[in-house]
């Protein structure tokens, strides 16, 4: 018997986790009855497709305890007669002492909140990013004695300390990651290293199907007709989006190029500052953030995809960005950075271009040989499409998250029994 799954997130929705709208969606289609319960509210001026597909009502909790004093509160004093209030606090003090800050605070106080309102009578908690949604999830859960399970994916995996992760790990009844760099590092940390599942995110290939048409022939020679670069990401640091523009300053004066960047994020308005300063802001257009269906089109229209993905100063990186997998999905070829999962996808010269992170010449090498060569981009196009049609098939992923749960129910069933 199915239960009914409180699914925590960071902030719901948003443009930049189509991965976790279409594993939600995808649930749902499976037969599982799922509320969403939201640390913050939207900022995204725009929606993609699939967030008006999903049907699970969605719960805000406040965002800034400040701003909501009153749900708080009452939250507080009805969980001091709880049992599992006095579990709670020892678990959040030993947190707080190796973590003073306020967030530490916040999660408190909307796990309290959370588990005072509990919504739709939820038998189940599922957190997706074992950072701060898992701290939310596993408050409640001792609170309630509600179990839960977790969604890592990859800043929540490298910025969290070790001791955190593997408290966590203990204490969730599994946990998945989209990349075998993560799922490595969180096994070393788990007690229990088999409750830890590598499980891509994959691709909903029936919203990204096949492009009937062709990519350019474009070599860059030709003034009037340049060759059309794109990339799709926010302006954030593990983007690297500082080495792509450095790399495309380097490009040789007789090579004909656009590029075009699609994303919000805070450094927009510095790599718009950079480009100035190489001298090669009249070439870039920048979009801001775009609809699925808007991101569709590019990919069609594109030449070839670039992402120099990078470790940020923090830690932070990404898993496998899911924008390479659209993208080669539409047989556009895709430069990228041996950085985390991307390896996982592309392979350099067989389905794709692969370079070190952090070298502005190597990109820049890469993106000449790309643009000077139509054939090859076209072949490495078909290769990189082939591998994520195989591969990266949405539904495997949707599969393993099924029969995780409902084996973990069948145990939980087991040992209700048993008890």
């Amino acid at each position: 018997m199915r239960k009914k799954i409180l699914v925590v997130l960071k902030g719901y929705p948003r443009l930049s986790e189509t991965f976790i709208a279409q594993e939600l969606l995808g649930l749902e289609k499976a037969g599982f009855d799922l509320t969403l319960i939201s640390m913050r509210r939207p900022t995204d001026k725009k929606r993609h497709p699939v967030h008006d597909e999903i049907k699970a009502r969605v719960v805000y909790l406040p965002e800034y305890l400040h701003d909501e004093p009153l749900r708080v509160l009452r939250a507080f004093f009805a969980g001091i007669r709880k049992p599992g209030f006095k579990p709670l606090l020892k678990q959040f003090w030993a947190d707080l002492k190796r973590d003073i800050t306020p967030n530490r605070v916040r999660r408190f106080g909307q796990a309290l909140v959370l588990a005072h309102e509990w919504p739709d009578n939820g038998e189940w908690l599922h957190a997706h990013f074992i950072h701060t949604p898992a701290s939310v999830t596993a408050y409640a859960s001792i609170m309630t004695g509600i179990p839960w399970t977790c969604s890592a994916h990859a800043k929540d995996i490298w910025t969290s300390p070790d001791w955190e992760l593997s408290e966590k790990l203990d204490r969730a009844r599994w946990a998945v990651t989209c990349t075998r760099s993560g799922y490595e590092h969180m096994r070393d940390l788990a007690s229990v290293p088999d409750h830890v599942h590598l499980s891509y995110h994959g691709l909903d290939l029936a919203r990204f199907g096949p492009f009937a048409g062709a990519h350019s022939d474009r070599d860059g020679s030709q003034a009037s007709d340049p060759v059309f670069l794109l990339s799709v990401g926010r302006a954030v640091e593990k983007k690297g989006y500082d080495v792509l523009l450095k790399a495309l300053a380097l490009l040789p004066a007789d090579l004909h190029w656009r590029f075009t960047h699609i994303g919000g994020g805070d450094g927009l308005a510095k790599l718009k500052g950079l480009a100035d300063t190489l001298g090669i802001a009249d070439r870039i257009t920048w979009k801001g953030a775009l609809a699925q269906e808007e991101v569709l089109s590019h990919y069609r229209q594109a030449d070839l995809f670039a992402l120099a993905c990078r470790v940020a100063a923090d830690g932070d990186r990404d898993g496998l960005p899911n924008v390479l997998v659209e993208a080669s999905s539409q047989r556009l070829p895709c430069l990228s950075t041996h950085i985390s999962g991307v390896p996982e996808l592309l392979t350099d010269g067989e389905n794709g271009f692969v370079v070190p992170p952090e070298d502005p010449q190597a990109l820049a090498v890469a993106l000449e040989r790309a643009i000077r060569d139509p054939a090859l981009r076209h072949r490495l196009g078909d290769a990189a499409e082939r591998r994520v049609r195989e591969h990266f098939d949405h539904h495997s992923s949707i599969r393993q998250l099924t029969r995780l749960f409902e084996e973990q129910w069948q145990k939980e069933e087991q040992w209700r029994k048993s008890a």
